[in-house]
């Protein structure tokens, strides 16, 4: 004899742009026990779907569920006086979700080659991603990273290509100061 299958609804999210999703749990009051297995289906659902990075914004009255929340793997990202960032990244590649920081350092590199060729690339993900637009390579500066470095570092993340290993030279860089206003 079988039962019939309960299905657990997934959580709440709306899709980034970098192939993530954000969930803002606005529920009055949510259970540990209708939490947890909800949270357990999102995970498998996006694990499905190719989702990189999830953010959980719990506000302090559903401050009960970080346990079980951290318990799935996330971790803390930022707090603030009425809610709590959990973040969790899904692929078994590198974690590339942005460390919590009052500002960015964002860079765009210009590089040239000797027959003064500029080198531009077109996003696979972001606000450029598949519409393709042609622009520099340009990223964001890790927390400590130098910004020659860290231009170095998104050439090759973009291209596959080292600059320095070629006759391609970077001329200048542009650095931005972007404040966080991501949530």
């Amino acid at each position: 004899m079988s039962s019939p299958t309960s299905t657990v609804e997934p959580l709440n999210a709306v899709e980034d742009r970098y192939g993530g999703v954000r969930v803002d749990l606005v529920e009055e009051h949510m259970d540990c026990d209708v939490y947890v297995p909800r949270l357990k289906a999102s995970i498998s659902q996006w694990r499905q779907q190719g989702v990189k990075g999830v953010w959980i914004k719990l506000p302090i009255r559903l401050a009960h569920l970080v346990e079980p929340t951290v318990k799935e793997g996330f971790r803390y990202h930022h707090a603030e006086s009425d809610y709590l960032m959990l973040v969790y990244w899904i692929p078994e590649t590198p974690d590339t979700l942005p460390a919590n920081a009052s500002h960015t350092v964002g860079i765009g590199a210009f590089v040239m080659n000797n027959n003064r060729e500029v080198l531009v690339v077109q996003e696979k993900s972001g606000a450029f991603g598949a519409k393709g637009v042609w622009k520099f390579p340009t990223g964001v500066a890790n927390q400590g990273e130098d910004i020659w470095t860290a231009a170095i570092r998104e050439v090759k993340e973009e291209t596959d290509t080292n600059p320095q290993d070629i006759l391609w030279e970077i001329g200048l860089i542009f650095c931005l100061y972007v404040t966080t206003t991501l949530f």
